[in-house]
């Protein structure tokens, strides 16, 4: 399948193998797309790297969150590209056709979740999984103009999932329509633990500087206005203690150890190929201490306490998910490289304080998509569905 052009590079060209779903639950009749880094019964799971993928056996137990889609109703149509090991944010696997952008072809999709957001944006899936460990379902959704929510860490299963940093792992998804996306969300969490109303929509001014351009800054003033009229006036934060480059640089070294505690043993027995960017991600988690490391997570922990005490029981961070548009995809490395980096500075505080944090499509640069972001308290999932909804809602042109 891969490589057709009504494909959009989305899936990998697999043996197709039966997988069974129920014919009746509440996502019946619904195409279901998985990322290439969770098990499905019958399928290797390749998790992007070519050597995995050789010696990888056909998995025998999907991984539990699918497997609850599946016994819903959700009808499975393929596995789909992920980059590689799932540590980049752009989509551009070195060893594949690198997936289409539906929504904007001349930019990137994102990743690592790159074809699962390039099946839905293209109508070749309803629902799609991936998973969020950088921003890998928040930085495609924006860039593909889908909903995708970053969950509560630790909230919903990855048993059955190839792990790249445990501590910052999570499950996630895609959808074009918020009522299959909420849909989903039920069945995977039932009810949120968070009990407070989110009623006081908050920004920290920092944020705004980081949309690249003056058309950036421009739309996403746009949006903040929408989010204004569904969540109520907006207030301005004070600073918090951590400035952007701290914060950064605390996910990239959590991150990266981590990911070199989980896969270096492996990478290191062999020539893996791994392409670039990939590979020198690795090659920096292999330069950190595991003294440097708990330095890091003691700050992490300052950080999570510090926005715990900003949002309370009621707060709602609102930033933007990314710079602006995805960037062109022809662009030069170091110009992919500066994006990605500006990116996971909006991107890192859902990932270092575990809060949930969902992106909704209501915003454009340069006829591309660009999301707005709400962050709430941990085990606010399905209250931010709700509040994206509405923020949704405002956004709908007026007859």
């Amino acid at each position: 399948m891969t490589g057709a052009p009504e494909s959009f590079n989305a899936f990998l060209d697999l043996p197709q193998v039966p997988v069974f779903n129920s014919e009746t639950g509440p996502l019946a009749g619904l195409r279901l797309a998985v990322k290439d880094i969770y098990d499905v019964a019958g399928y290797p799971t390749g998790c992007g790297n070519p050597e995995k993928a050789a010696s990888a056996d056909p998995a025998i137990k999907t991984a539990a969150p699918v497997q609850i889609l599946l016994d819903a109703g959700a009808r499975f149509v393929g596995k789909t590209q992920t980059d590689e090991l799932a540590f980049s944010l752009m989509g551009q696997n070195a060893h594949f056709p690198h997936p289409i952008n539906p929504a904007a072809p001349n930019r990137v999709t994102g990743g690592s979740s790159s074809g699962s957001a390039a099946a839905v944006a293209g109508q070749l899936a309803d629902i799609a999984i991936g998973s969020d460990t950088g921003g890998s379902i928040r930085a495609p959704a924006s860039f593909c103009g889908l909903i995708g929510l970053r969950t509560t860490h630790g909230l919903i299963s990855l048993d059955g999932a190839m792990k790249l940093a445990p501590s910052l792992d999570t499950f996630g998804w895609f959808a074009r329509d918020i009522d299959i996306y909420e849909k989903v969300a039920k069945l995977l969490i039932g009810e949120d633990a968070h009990r407070g109303q989110l009623t006081k929509p908050v920004a920290l001014g920092w944020l705004d500087s980081l949309p690249t351009g003056a058309d950036e800054v421009a739309e996403y003033q746009r949006m903040r206005q929408h989010a204004d009229m569904a969540l109520g006036p907006v207030a301005k934060a004070g600073p918090l203690s951590f400035s952007p480059d701290e914060l950064y640089w605390c996910f990239r070294k959590v991150q990266a150890y981590e990911a070199w505690q989980q896969h270096g043993a492996w990478i290191a027995s062999g020539d893996r190929g791994l392409g670039p960017g990939v590979k020198e991600r690795f090659e920096f988690g292999a330069t950190i201490s595991a003294a440097d490391y708990a330095a890091e997570i003691d700050k992490r922990d300052a950080f999570r306490q510090e926005l715990t005490d900003l949002l309370g029981a009621d707060g709602i961070l609102v930033l933007p998910t990314v710079p602006g548009a995805a960037p062109l995809a022809h662009g030069s490395h170091e110009e992919l490289l500066a994006y990605r980096e500006r990116a996971l500075m909006l991107l890192c505080l859902s990932g270092l304080s575990g809060f949930p944090q969902i992106t909704v499509p209501i915003g454009a640069v340069d006829s591309a998509p660009f999301g707005l972001s709400l962050l709430g308290p941990v085990g606010s999932d399905l209250a931010l569905i709700e509040l994206g909804r509405r923020v949704l809602d405002a956004a709908r042109p007026k007859d």
